[in-house]
């Protein structure tokens, strides 16, 4: 498998460079399902049966296992979509400069398509049956938290044993153990409007009523237990001489431990029941999304044997925890043992600096060959 793969770097670098020409950002429909189609059709000359879920507002969403698999074991799960708006390849395509490859999406995560189809190309040519023991989700809409692809992953964890993530590993090589879980919520602060200069007392500040709920908040942060709470972006008003009626706060929380989730809705829903400025009423949207990724006994086994397989071809695995979400977080909330960052190394993903290292392209193609290899014994 080792030789194959350093002979095929050349031409996975050429399909890396087609799907990252590819503009497939969330929102970009056209984009995601044309990078679907093209995979679609790669995966069925190996013996693969591709089923396509039809979204009609996010890229549709592909189930994919091979046509001899009768009740596979490992789900995979891969997106493509990305964070870049339409237009950005035409401002910067796919480039190769010494050994690194650049463009919107390369490492995050259109290098680990190509990976994934080429471990099991490996898989196929070495005799091995590993190819037969995975299903495959491919999805459109990570990158905005899911919303179509989640119940399908939720759906077809059951009954798996392990799950292998395809998001990039970090730029120190390192897998990923364990993700933060959470949410976006937003304040609606509703007041009453007054002239500043000639009646102020008759206004019911909402801008100063959610400046005292900011505080609130940001105290909820308790970073050594991992729960972060950022009130990131504000608006309100409608004029410098108004007493404000409107104000509305965007809040990012992240959580480590799911029972954090119920203790910070109820401390949230405490905040928003009290007015601090009498006359003032709040409605509060969203709620906590993405379950965190925990590193549970199931996770460490899994590791384990990646790094017995990372010993056996000379890659020495490390692993950590991120505080980004992933649909890693699904799968290991269904209880399904999960590792993620199984991709090529990389780093800069979602800025115009954007990389991947070439030269760990065959070698990590390798080690997820050999780990699925592993796994299916």
């Amino acid at each position: 498998m080792e030789i194959y793969l350093q002979e095929k770097k050349e031409e996975m670098l050429q399909l890396i460079e087609q799907l990252v020409n590819i503009d497939s950002g969330s929102y970009v429909k056209k984009g995601i399902d044309k990078i679907g189609s093209i995979l679609k059709e790669k995966y069925e000359e190996l013996g693969f049966i591709v089923e396509v879920k039809e979204e009609k507002q996010y890229g549709n969403n592909l189930v994919i296992q091979h046509k001899e698999a009768k009740d596979p074991k490992i789900i995979m799960v891969a997106h493509m979509d990305t964070v870049f708006p339409e237009g950005t390849v035409a401002k910067r395509p796919f480039r190769i400069e010494g050994d690194y490859a650049y463009g919107p999406g390369v490492v995050d995560m259109k290098s680990s398509q190509v990976e994934l189809l080429y471990a099991l190309k490996a898989l196929i040519l070495s005799g091995t049956k590993g190819y037969e023991n995975v299903q495959i989700i491919l999805n459109g809409d990570e990158e905005i938290g899911s919303p179509s692809s989640r119940p399908l992953i939720e759906e077809k964890s059951q009954g798996k044993e392990y799950a292998l993530i395809m998001e990039p590993a970090r730029k120190d090589g390192s897998l990923v153990s364990a993700r933060r879980g959470g949410g976006r919520i937003t304040l609606i602060v509703k007041g009453k409007s007054a002239h500043s200069g000639i009646e102020p007392e008759k206004g019911r500040s909402a801008i100063e009523e959610l400046a005292h709920k900011i505080i609130e908040l940001h105290k909820l942060n308790d970073h050594e237990k991992g729960i972060s709470v950022n009130v990131g972006l504000i608006e309100g008003g409608s004029s410098v001489n108004t007493v404000s009626p409107n104000a509305i706060a965007h809040v990012d929380i992240r959580i480590s431990e799911m029972d954090q989730a119920d203790y910070l809705n109820e401390k949230i829903k405490e905040i928003c029941s009290k007015a601090y400025v009498d006359g003032t009423k709040v409605i509060i949207e969203g709620h906590i999304t993405r379950p965190p990724m925990e590193k549970n006994d199931g996770t460490e086994n899994l590791l384990h044997v990646i790094e017995d397989v990372g010993k056996e071809i000379g890659i020495q695995v490390h692993d950590t925890a991120t505080g980004g979400g992933g649909d890693a977080s699904f799968t290991s909330a269904a209880g399904v043992a999960t590792i993620d960052g199984l991709g090529p190394v990389g780093g800069n993903a979602h800025s115009d600096k954007e990389y991947m290292e070439i030269h760990t392209l065959p070698e990590r193609t390798l080690l997820l060959a050999r780990t699925i290899e592993r796994l299916s014994r």
